[in-house]
């Protein structure tokens, strides 16, 4: 039997107005100067500046990079790193979704590993040698858990795929998960990043390589996300409700991070490099298509989902009680307004060969509990489109 490993970041912080340890937290560890990650949107918006304000009023100076967008790319990695090296920074503080989250740990990693300065070469599972640039990562979604995990993706544009990059010295330091930093957070994005980590809580718990200890985390972020999600949905502004979620899908992100994921992931990845769907979009899309497939793979564990789910399954059959747990986040996707089929998406239906090719071919689909043709993926693009 093979070692289990789990890693997990060394210190978090929870709750509204958490942001406010983040100067005490700096000047402890000794750093001198802040170098931001973030989007224009959040700086826009004043979410950024809500964290910026934490650092004025403690005198800590700091420099804002924010040329990230969704889906971020290898050259915006090189554009940060060369912003970063320039900057005199000793700390990177990301705010953001995974987009900041995941372009701060590649700038992080390149940094203390500057033969991996091509960015493409980070790709998988990369031999990196040091630890990142010491990384604080502020969430403003509720979904990827960029926050507590080992990977993160990154478009390579030249080639037109997405890079799942797996590295535990990307790690962030801290992280701090303020929902008062999320209730900005429009009702498509909150739904889509929502959705985004019931698909990490349910692929986490389903995986190859579940175990005992990732399979606690899974199973009790599936029974909070049905919980909070709708609620959130439906306001926006409902902090107890962002703040479940965000404990949420850092709970799932405990569990998927040590486990990997599968076929849902594999399929919306290409989604994303050749489409720029959002990648929550295309995860909640897809993963009622691809839980029906791999149902008769793990049937048992489909009935611990329908109770985390919050569904009675007293006096079902176990074919029944696995139906159930589909139809539920179907329900669930439906109810919080997540588009049913890609061609709403303008994805384009001569793209579906080269979607199954990529998806057969993504680092997380030999983590599916079915084994996964090119055929079988094609025929779900078919399916979903």
């Amino acid at each position: 039997m093979s070692a289990k490993r789990i890693i997990l970041n060394e210190t978090s912080y929870f709750g509204p107005g958490s942001r406010a340890v983040l100067a005490d937290e700096i000047k402890k560890r000794g750093f001198k100067k802040v170098f931001i990650v973030t989007d224009n949107d959040l700086v826009k918006y004043g979410v950024a500046g809500q964290v910026t304000a934490v650092l004025e009023a403690a005198g800590i100076p700091f420099q804002i990079f924010s040329d990230v967008k969704q889906n971020p790319t290898v050259t915006q990695v090189k554009a940060g790193g060369a912003a970063f090296a320039a900057s005199g920074a000793d700390v990177l503080v990301a705010i953001g979704g995974g987009s900041p989250i995941d372009t701060a740990k590649a700038i992080g990693i390149i940094a203390n590993n500057p033969e991996f300065a091509d960015v493409v070469s980070l790709e998988g599972v990369a031999d990196t040698k040091n630890k990142s640039i010491p990384i604080i990562a502020l969430p403003t979604t509720a979904g990827t858990a960029a926050e507590v995990t080992i990977n993160y993706v990154i478009t390579d544009e030249e080639n037109v795929k997405k890079m799942v990059c797996v590295d535990p010295n990307d790690i962030p330091v801290l992280a701090i998960v303020d929902a008062e930093l999320m209730v900005s957070m429009p009702k498509g994005l909150t739904a889509a990043t929502g959705m985004d980590a019931l698909t990490h809580a349910i692929e986490g718990y389903i995986t190859l390589g579940a175990w005992t200890m990732s399979d606690m985390f899974e199973l009790k972020a599936i029974e909070l996300i049905a919980k909070f999600l709708p609620a959130v949905v439906e306001n926006p502004k409902d902090v107890e409700a962002r703040d479940g979620m965000a404990m949420a899908q850092y709970i799932a992100g405990m569990g998927f991070s040590n486990v990997g994921l599968g076929l849902v992931h594999g399929m919306a990845h290409p989604l994303g490099a050749y489409f720029d769907v959002p990648h929550g979009v295309a995860n909640a899309l897809l993963l009622p298509i691809v839980m029906q497939y791999n149902m008769a793979s793990c049937i048992d564990k489909y009935a611990d989902i329908t109770k985390a789910l919050g569904v009675n399954i007293d006096g079902l059959s176990k074919e029944s009680a696995a139906q159930a747990a589909v139809d539920a986040v179907k329900a669930l996707a439906v109810k919080v307004g997540i588009p049913e089929k890609l061609r709403e998406l303008n994805v384009t239906d001569d793209s579906l060969e080269k979607l199954a090719l990529s998806a057969f071919n993504d680092v997380c689909t030999p983590g599916n509990p079915r084994t996964v043709t090119y055929e079988d993926a094609l025929e779900l693009y078919k399916l979903a489109y």
